[in-house]
C-alpha cells in the first residue's frame, strides 16, 4: 500500500459567503507542481531565488544542500529540480 504525502492548500472565502478561516484541506503531494513545491518550500527561510540565477549543474548541488534543510522529499526534490533547471540561466 503506498503512502500518500498530503501538503496543507489553503482555503480561502468562497462566493457562498463560508467563513474564511475554514480548516485547511490537504492536496496529495503528487498534485503539486514543482513550481508550487518551490514557492511553499524555498522562501520560508530565505528569498525566493530566480530560476534563472544558476545554471542547471548549479541547481543540482544547490538542492542536495537544500533537500536535507528544507526537509524535503525525494519526490518533492525532483520535481522542484526539474521546475528550476528547465527555467535555469545556462
Amino acid at each position: 500500500m503506498a503512502v500518500s504525502t498530503m501538503i496543507p492548500s489553503p482555503v480561502y472565502a468562497g462566493s457562498d459567503g463560508t467563513d474564511s478561516k475554514a480548516p485547511i484541506q490537504p492536496v496529495a503531494a503528487e498534485s503539486v507542481t514543482g513550481a508550487e513545491l518551490y514557492a511553499i518550500n524555498c522562501n520560508r527561510c530565505h528569498e525566493e531565488r530566480f530560476p534563472k540565477e544558476f545554471t542547471a549543474t548549479e541547481w543540482t548541488t544547490l538542492m542536495l544542500h537544500m533537500r536535507v534543510r528544507a526537509n524535503l522529499t525525494a519526490a518533492e526534490s525532483k520535481k522542484i529540480l526539474k521546475y528550476l533547471q528547465g527555467q535555469a540561466g545556462n
